[in-house]
């Protein structure tokens, strides 16, 4: 079942369309669950979360890409779970590792301007993953936004780890160079 037909059956509230959801995205939601919160059990009541965001969202929201939406919703609910189960202690999933690789090139929590230079972190974001040729600009995504282990990527690009740790360095350093020079304190 494609795209347009799963959004009709949420449109006319039918109860099929978690049901196609889960057969044709499931494996897909799982998956970016279960990089963020390294339990099985959390990324299956996520994954069921995110059918009951979509069920609730649509409509009135018309997503252009019912994949991207899915992701998205998976993504932050994984990451809202994720920050719940560690409030009082940090653990050693995906999310940490992620989050201490990029802490050198983009402005921590405490900074008192980082809300004034969200859209302007955003815009370059966005130019920087554009300009990034497409095998770096998805193992950029692979890591920071579906927070996928190294060893995954590697496997999926037929290439080493090292490689792998050493093109996200470089790519690290020029998101963080492109940031300087938009003036984003770091």
């Amino acid at each position: 079942m494609d795209d347009t037909e799963i959004l009709s059956l949420y449109e006319s509230r039918s109860q099929n369309a978690i049901r196609e959801t889960e057969k044709k995205y499931g494996a897909y939601c799982r998956a970016i669950s279960l990089n963020i919160l390294q339990n099985r059990e959390d990324a299956e009541e996520c994954v069921n979360d995110v059918y009951q965001k979509a069920w609730e969202c649509i409509p009135p929201a018309h997503p252009g890409n019912l994949c991207a939406f899915l992701g998205r919703l998976a993504r932050n609910l994984a990451l809202d779970r994720f920050r719940l189960n560690h409030a009082k202690k940090r653990g050693g999933g995906q999310y940490d590792a992620v989050l201490s690789e990029l802490e050198e090139c983009l402005p921590g929590p405490n900074n008192a301007e980082q809300l004034a230079e969200q859209l302007v972190i955003r815009a370059v974001l966005n130019r920087f993953l554009a300009d990034l040729p497409a095998e770096k600009r998805r193992i950029f995504l692979r890591r920071y936004w579906y927070f996928s282990p190294l060893a995954e990527i590697a496997r999926d690009f037929h290439c080493s780890e090292s490689r792998i740790q050493s093109i996200l360095h470089r790519l690290r350093i020029k998101l963080k160079e492109q940031l300087e020079a938009e003036g984003v304190d770091l």
